[in-house]
């Protein structure tokens, strides 16, 4: 998958068939549209192509109101790693900013999507908006399709057991701590990517701990609790369980206990895939008992 920092850069594409949005989680219904995506740039001969941005828009527009202490299901590096494994061919990473914002929607489509890109097909969710005062949608597309020269399409919402699917609705599981629920929007396992610390031996002598920090302030953290998850780095593969202390600040330490560990295990780059929720989380008031009886647990989980 390749990766481009404007659209200048992005010309080289060819024959893109080209959607956009945020697709924080890379959930369900994402995927939906990136496989409907690769379906077509194969039946056109083309490239698929996912415009995201960064930062968040509402960061961007609304700093005080929507954009403030805005969570997000993935950090930048954990989307990128979700798009390439969904075998995307190319992602254009767009910096959002207020004079972005003010590109109107027949703008977008004209100058930069036909005009720079010469974006074949364009695809879009079902009641997705873009361009200044997100006065575009599918119903402006196919008005436009002819005049500029490309076929518009539009994806139905997803659902998952008779709900319908959405970031929020995931954002809102992970942080009541329902991982099994948000792992089901998503169709995939949640994760958290980060470099692992040294052993910190002052939660429990008993169930020694590797220390993830959390450094993107906008990555959504799952409830406090004892979580069982499997854990890669490099060519190392384990089982482990996760403890989130209720702490308060905004970003936790999120601490590791591996079922085998390797001296060289600090200082690698790990990727935590969150499985459930241990029974034990009821006993985290006392992390030294929480710990113990999440370890007799996880011994009776196959994963």
């Amino acid at each position: 998958m390749r990766i481009f920092r404007s659209f200048q850069e992005a010309s080289v594409i060819n024959a893109p068939v080209v959607t956009t949005g945020t697709f924080d989680g890379v959930h369900i219904g994402h995927r939906v549209i990136i496989n409907r995506l690769k379906k077509l740039a194969s039946e056109h001969g083309g490239e698929s192509v996912l415009i995201t941005f960064h930062p968040h828009p509402r960061v961007v527009l609304y700093p005080e109101t929507a954009g403030k202490g805005l969570k997000l299901i993935c950090s930048q590096e954990e989307k990128i790693e979700l798009l390439r494994k969904a075998g995307l061919d190319n992602v254009i990473i767009i910096e959002f900013t207020r004079d972005f914002a003010r590109i109107t929607s027949e703008e977008f489509v004209r100058d930069i999507l036909c005009g720079i890109l010469g974006a074949r097909v364009i695809v879009v969710g079902h009641n997705h908006h873009f361009g200044f005062n997100q006065q575009g949608d599918y119903r402006t597309l196919w008005e436009w399709r002819e005049k500029y020269g490309f076929e518009a399409e539009e994806i139905p919402m997803q659902e998952v057991q008779n709900e319908t699917v959405s970031s929020t609705r995931i954002r809102q599981a992970l942080t009541e701590g329902y991982i099994q629920r948000a792992n089901a929007y998503l169709d995939h396992f949640y994760l958290v990517i980060g470099n692992a610390r040294k052993e910190d031996p002052g939660i429990t002598p008993q169930v020694p701990m590797i220390r993830i920090p959390v450094t993107d302030f906008a990555k959504l953290v799952p409830a406090s609790g004892l979580y069982a998850v499997s854990c890669a780095a490099e060519t190392f593969f384990s089982r482990g369980m996760v403890y989130i202390p209720e702490t308060g600040e905004p970003l936790p330490d999120i601490f590791l206990h591996l079922e085998k560990y390797e001296s060289d295990i600090p200082g690698k780059r790990m990727t935590l895939f969150f499985h459930k929720r241990l029974e034990a989380s009821h006993l985290i008031a006392d992390p030294a008992k929480a710990l113990i009886a999440g370890s007799r647990e996880m011994e009776e989980l196959i994963f």
